[in-house]
């Protein structure tokens, strides 16, 4: 076994280096692939491993642009060979070295995953320097477009998820206004579980909730959307407070893919005549009520969160005396979980209504929308959690 850096005769200082790998147990064919390499001109670092078992080792520890294959090693040979090769390495650049008597071993090898193949005793350095450029860049390549497209799927999915998880409000008569915002916990992520949906009821009444099921990735995506689906067909067919969480809760348990995944959420009822407002919360935090004095946390009672003991259906209701102009903000713990700048603490909620206090008085978007870049500008990348926030905003003589 070994290792070789070099830059060859004339290679030019400002190319790549290519970390190459070579698979060979013929000590002279070995030798003459790197004779070859010193004559390509490349900026090269050479390995050489005589079997299969030796390239795994060097291929997990050191990072490979490109494996020289021969197709006859002592633990494998033939097609095998490059498709071990190919799963050890799967973004790694593979030639194989044939025989002059393998007339098709060549082809047979590119069908396996090779990216080229070099006839053993007509290989050229001219030939090898095209071959190696070629296929490392033919790779990488591949690589770049497969990352393109992971990345293109991944935004049309988030889309599809944000669809489901951020709809449109159904509101016919209500003056309230809503603001609604969803960011999944990192940059270029599937959305987690955070949910959110507002819908005013054939008796008058503006029903919202906010949500956050367990866990991140596409099945607690899949479930939030299940859930708000579920939430807001439940209360359009009359459906309210412990009877709407006792079925959404029958929902999860039927639908979620694992007995450990739960959820938490706050529901909201809005009597704009009687100015109150009604919440229930199953394992959530508490809204926070805006007043022209300034803002703070509703004091409520707490319930159990969706799916821990099923059988208990414990969700008492709180009501609250609204005022004529006020606004409720109902968010998930992505919000508060981040960090406090570089106190190393968590922001929390009493961190949030600080934050909000210094925040200066804007419309309920551009509140809301500058809220989060703060948060996140506090947290700089330290926490990733899924953000879901909804303020409702009235403003008359009745809430």
């Amino acid at each position: 076994m070994t290792t070789t850096s070099v830059a060859a005769p004339g290679a030019v200082q400002d190319e790549p280096l290519y970390r190459i790998l070579l698979i060979e147990d013929d000590r002279a064919d070995a030798l003459l692939v790197e004779e070859l390499l010193h004559d390509t001109g490349l900026r090269f670092e050479l390995t050489t491993r005589t079997t299969l078992a030796e390239a795994r080792t060097a291929l997990a520890t050191s990072p490979v642009d490109c494996v020289l294959l021969d197709l006859h090693l002592p633990d494998v040979s033939g097609t095998e060979a490059v498709t071990a090769v190919r799963a050890l390495a799967p973004h790694t650049a593979v030639i194989v070295l044939t025989g002059l008597s393998e007339a098709r071993a060549g082809t047979e090898a590119m069908a396996a995953g090779a990216q080229d193949y070099l006839v053993k005793g007509k290989v050229e350095a001219d030939l090898l320097h095209r071959t190696v450029r070629y296929a490392v860049y033919r790779c990488q390549t591949e690589r770049a477009s497969s990352e393109a497209q992971a990345t293109r799927l991944r935004a049309e999915e988030n889309a599809r998820l944000e669809r489901g998880l951020l709809p449109p409000p159904i509101l016919d008569t209500s003056t309230v206004t809503v603001t609604a915002r969803y960011l999944p916990g990192a940059a270029r992520a599937l959305l987690g579980g955070d949910f959110l949906d507002v819908v005013e009821g054939d008796d008058g009444l503006l029903h919202a909730v906010v949500g956050d099921v367990s866990g991140h990735g596409p099945d607690a995506a899949a479930l939030g959307v299940l859930l708000r689906i579920a939430w807001r067909s439940l209360v359009l067919g009359g459906h309210r407070g412990g009877d709407l969480l006792h079925l959404m809760e029958r929902i999860l348990v039927a639908e979620r893919g694992s007995p450990s995944m739960f959820a938490t959420c706050t529901l909201l009822t809005l009597d704009q005549n009687a100015a109150t407002a009604t919440l229930h919360l199953a394992g959530h935090h508490e809204p926070l009520l805006t007043t022209p004095e300034g803002t703070g946390e509703v004091t409520a009672a707490h319930g159990i969160a969706l799916g821990i003991v099923p059988e208990l259906r414990s969700w008492p209701p709180t009501v609250i005396p609204l005022p004529a102009r006020a606004a409720l903000t109902m968010y998930t713990d992505g919000l508060t979980e981040g960090h406090n700048g570089a106190t190393g603490e968590r922001l929390g909620v009493e961190g949030l209504l600080t934050l909000i206090g210094n925040l200066p008085r804007t419309d309920p978007a551009a509140h809301v929308d500058l809220l989060i870049k703060e948060t996140h500008v506090l947290n700089a990348g330290r926490h990733t959690d899924d953000v879901a926030v909804l303020r409702l905003d009235w403003d008359g003589g009745q809430a």
